[in-house]
């Protein structure tokens, strides 16, 4: 604020000079005043005592500290509404409010802590803790290779290469990164209904799952992916891609399956032309196996093979821009051979689809392996 430069007491001394009969014009001359300033000063403080000075110029401080308070707490009530939606449940966010606060309304740190009713030594406080940079960079590098993999099995992978880390420890550093996973799938609300009980295989190679994947390549040819699943060790038996998949093509995969691992005993199917055929019918009879149709529009029925086929088109057609047929082919090999040796699986924990299904067959003992993994 600009400091006046004649104070009260001044200006009513040079008042009471003019009042004992000294002309006005030698009193203005020798202040240094103009004569408009002179009158101006006689209509605001003329008749004004020595005391009176006093007391006038108490009220008129006292007016500007009512001012100054009532224009802090205009700027305060401001403030509060604008950081009224930020959520402040930890210490490390309300130290970003503040930070907020003072960069954006100019105010100091102390009254900024005030307002949001936090300690300034938890504020000026600063974190030993390790800040584990290896780590996250190894977080943020999976994450970036395997784009839809959630912390559960980035934990798994971290596990493998030897960091020491618990679940939660994976899942705070998971939040801290920003690496969350963004599902734009609506939920949906289910409805329970009671349903003729399925098959449950007890052991690998019993039974099967199958469906049809559509894609297309980047020049905009369309072609399809036929993919196999083994319904009890969820290992992906096999993926084939062509441009017109019939029911020959099923059959001929079956085939080439069946000479590798021998027959199953049931496979799931859903209502599809190539499944329904005659070709696929007389494969079934022959090696004596049940062909299981899923009721028409209920896609759940079939829920092992929609579910891998969830992954493969999130992790593997949605990620890569395949730009011919050859090239679809060896990256969708590829990529099955990982889900099959290295991709951790949720609901086998850190085992892989091959190690669980010769975990069964070297023990026999299926209700030991249906049990899930704890860590200790």
């Amino acid at each position: 604020m600009k400091k006046k430069r004649f104070s009260v007491e001044q200006i009513v001394a040079v008042l009471k000079q003019a009042e004992l009969g000294m002309p006005v014009a030698e009193v203005i001359r020798n202040v240094g005043i103009s004569e408009q300033t002179f009158y101006r000063w006689k209509k605001q403080y003329a008749g004004l005592q020595s005391d009176q000075v006093r007391e006038f110029k108490q009220l008129q401080e006292e007016n500007a500290r009512l001012k100054k308070l009532v224009a802090e707490l205009s700027l305060d009530k401001a403030i509060l509404q604008d950081v009224a939606g930020k959520k402040m449940a930890r210490p490390a966010l309300k130290n970003e409010v503040v930070d907020y606060i003072v960069s954006h309304y100019g105010i100091q740190i102390r009254r900024a802590c005030r307002l949001m009713q936090h300690l300034r030594s938890n504020y000026y406080y600063r974190s030993v803790r390790d800040p584990q940079l290896a780590l996250r960079r190894r977080m943020h590098e999976i994450a970036g290779t395997r784009v839809r993999y959630g912390y559960r099995r980035i934990h798994v992978l971290l596990g493998r290469e030897g960091w020491q880390l618990g679940r939660h420890q994976a899942y705070r550093i998971y939040r801290e990164e920003q690496l969350q996973l963004r599902s734009k799938l609506p939920k949906r609300r289910k409805m329970v209904v009671t349903r003729q009980a399925k098959v449950q295989p007890k052991r690998p190679n019993e039974a099967w799952s199958m469906d049809f994947v559509a894609d297309q390549l980047s020049n905009g040819v369309k072609f399809r992916t036929l993919t196999i699943v083994d319904v009890f060790s969820k290992e992906s038996l096999a993926i084939e891609v062509g441009q017109k998949l019939r029911g020959e093509h099923v059959v001929e995969m079956l085939n080439r399956l069946v000479a590798q691992r021998g027959a199953p005993k049931y496979v799931f199917v859903d209502n599809g032309s190539e499944f329904s055929g005659r070709l696929m019918d007389l494969w079934a009879y022959h090696y004596g196996v049940r062909i299981d149709f899923s009721r028409l529009g209920k896609p759940t029925d079939n829920c092992h093979i929609e579910t891998f086929n969830g992954s493969f088109r999130d992790e593997c057609l949605n990620v890569h821009w395949f730009s011919s047929l050859a090239e679809a082919k060896a990256i969708i090999e590829d990529w099955r051979r990982d889900y099959n040796e290295s991709r951790p699986h949720s609901a086998l924990n850190d085992m892989t689809p091959l190690e669980f299904a010769s975990r069964v067959r070297d023990s026999g003992l299926e209700q030991e392996i249906l049990t899930p993994k704890t860590n200790s």
